[in-house]
């Protein structure tokens, strides 16, 4: 297809794309301005009141309910496994891969990927964040993974046939930016900077026409293809086109074709970066997911289409009535200082001067005229009727959202530990659809991963894998029959070289409590089990010394380790006895040896002092013949 015919066809795909999700971006927008800018006020009524001096306060409850759901999720982390499927995977390699992706993660900083997704799931209704691809090195062609964030989710459109909790069925995909001349020209030199044109530049928030910047427009579409794999001799399933390219290997190797062809169904994804005017770059993605993955709210499917709700969508109205009682109550009481004296006509022409300031101004004294003092008008009290609607509107927004004084940490009717604990669940449990999808995207993400990791590290080469505990190790990788990675003094060390692409793999999710949280916990309950049973002290001594996070808790480990009894190390006291008796029957054939040694050098020292007399003898005897 040419420029003219793919951007007629992009345009007609985002067009729709627009046109699909023009609601849900009108409210998330609406969603974000109130509860993030705290723009909780009609602009009229806002203005009418700024122009009679009246007061117009904000006091915004909402950040507080996100943050409470968008920081358990952060002391919760979901947790890619990835476990082994068929014959050809092997759980040794399925470790290789969560080492990788616990790599992938740290090393890009996933963590903010995610909670930035999370934050505006929970804010305006979806979040997104996006897998790519960079260099290793600015010298060599090895690429990574990589987990970015995606700051403002409105760029983002997706596909508008899409009916999948996790993107997983996306065929297109949109990813709008407004980049500055300067920034444009050196990427795409002798680029024409026209405009990416579409009828919804009014639901893009941001400068996008301020004259400085140009519109620039991610074309992602994936197309269902065909492949052909072969089946070798050694148990691979390959491409017929790898197969080819790799034959010479193959034959050395003694690796022939097992029956014949098969063609299989496939997918094949393809990158384009626009303008209005021209295709600026083209990339085959070497995956078959489009790699951008929505973190959805509440979502809801509503006359065949989907709709995308936030948690602070159903509480907006709560909260304009606690502004507007809490400015009531507030304004009435501001207000009441300022009651006017009344008093008979002509009692307030003496002093006026000092009349007309006694509200503002305080004074020793002030004359009247007329048998009686003007009196002023006494305060009326605390507005009891605003305060007490505001207190309805604050308890309306808690029930609307699930969330109780418990929850938000404030004190509440609760006494007990436990009845504190069981109404902090239940405002877990009422937002903890969030949480879930975000793990569904978690989850699809490591899908995605799990079919680049082959393809992106498919030379033989040196990755660094880390473990639960976050400690790193060096692993080699790289396909069966290349050998393993030549170069440095670190490669020498390498044992197994896995094989990524071999066997098929899957992968779970699980959400909670971090490794160093599940370590600290782990040592607290066996402090209290030691405290109830001191007899395990001895035996689980090591165990706590290792969960415990101060320096020289591994050496103490180890010395508490060479302590515990034969039953504890796994072995039985039979076969303890025996390898005692064989350390012993060393050391006595040890001291026999040493015993033989000493007699032979004693027997070598006589026999050395037996022919120096002789010698001695032998010279005295020569001497005398002489004399």
């Amino acid at each position: 297809m040419s420029d003219d015919e793919l951007i007629r066809e992009a345009r007609e795909a985002f067009e729709l794309a627009a046109d699909a999700e023009a609601e849900n971006r009108r409210e998330a927008l609406d969603d974000l301005r109130f509860a993030r800018l705290g723009q909780q006020w009609p602009e009229k009524v806002r203005r009418e009141r700024e122009l009679e001096g009246r007061p117009v306060l904000t006091i915004n409850r909402l950040p507080a309910f996100i943050r409470q759901v968008v920081n358990d999720a952060r002391q919760n982390k979901p947790a890619i496994a990835v476990h082994p499927v068929d014959d050809g995977a092997d759980p040794e390699t399925a470790e290789i891969f969560n080492g990788l992706i616990r790599h992938i993660e740290q090393s890009s900083d996933a963590e903010v990927a995610y909670d930035t997704a999370l934050d505006f799931a929970v804010t305006s209704g979806v979040g997104y964040f996006r897998i790519n691809t960079r260099y290793s090195t600015d010298d060599g062609f090895d690429q990574d993974i990589v987990i970015e964030r995606v700051a403002n989710p409105f760029s983002v459109y997706g596909d508008p046939d899409s009916t999948a909790a996790d993107s997983a069925d996306w065929n297109t995909a949109f990813v709008v930016d407004a980049l500055p001349k300067a920034a444009f020209a050196a990427r795409w030199k002798g680029a024409e900077a026209v405009d990416w044109e579409s009828d919804a530049y009014g639901q893009l928030p941001g400068p996008w026409l301020d004259g400085e910047r140009v519109m620039v427009a991610e074309y992602w579409r994936r197309e269902r293809t065909t492949r052909t794999i072969l089946a070798l001799s050694d148990g691979q399933v390959v491409e017929e086109a790898a197969y080819k390219a790799q034959k010479a290997m193959f034959d050395a190797l003694g690796v022939k074709p097992v029956g014949r062809p098969r063609k299989v169904a496939s997918h094949k994804v393809v990158q384009r970066i626009m303008t209005g005017a021209e295709v600026l770059e083209t990339v085959d993605w070497a995956g078959r997911y489009i790699p951008i993955v929505p973190v959805y709210g509440e979502e809801l499917m509503v006359d065949g289409k989907r709709r995308l709700r936030s948690l602070v969508r159903d509480a907006k109205d709560p909260q304009r009535m606690f502004n507007y009682w809490r400015t009531t109550s507030t304004e009435l009481v501001a207000l009441a200082p300022k009651a006017p004296f009344i008093g008979r006509k002509g009692a307030f022409e003496t002093d006026s001067a000092k009349w007309a300031t006694a509200n503002v101004q305080s004074h020793a004294y002030i004359e009247y005229d007329g048998p009686e003092p003007p009196i002023r008008q006494p305060f009326a009290g605390v507005p009891a009727g605003a305060l007490q609607e505001a207190m309805n509107a604050s308890d309306d927004m808690k029930s609307i959202m699930g969330l109780y004084d418990a929850s938000l940490g404030a004190r509440s009717n609760e006494t007990s530990g436990r009845a504190i604990m069981a109404r902090q669940r239940e405002g877990d449990v009422s937002t903890f659809h969030y949480i879930d999808n975000l793990s569904r995207a978690i989850r699809h993400a490591g899908r995605i991963m799990l079919d680049l990791i082959p393809k992106v590290y498919a030379t033989a080469r040196v990755v660094r894998v880390l473990g639960p505990d976050g400690a790193a190790q060096a692993v080699g990788v790289g396909p069966k029959g290349q050998g393993a990675p030549q170069g440095g003094e670190q490669l020498k060390k390498i044992g197994r070289i896995y094989d990524l692409s071999a066997g098929k793999y899957d992968l779970t999710v699980r959400s909670g409590p971090s490794f160093t949280s599940r370590r600290e916990e782990a040592a607290t309950q066996m402090i209290e089990l030691i405290r109830a049973y001191p007899a395990a002290a001895p035996v689980i001594g090591d165990l706590l010394a290792r969960n415990l996070d101060w320096p020289g808790a591994d050496e103490i480990a180890e010395r508490l380790s060479a302590l515990l009894p034969p039953q504890a190390r796994g072995g039985s006291p039979e076969v303890e006895q025996a390898r005692q008796q064989l350390g012993q029957l060393a050391q006595a054939l040890a001291a026999a040896k040493a015993q033989i040694e000493a007699l032979k050098q004693d027997r070598a020292h006589e026999a050395r002092k037996l022919e120096i007399e002789a010698f001695e003898a032998e010279t005295n005897r020569l001497r005398a013949m002489r004399g």
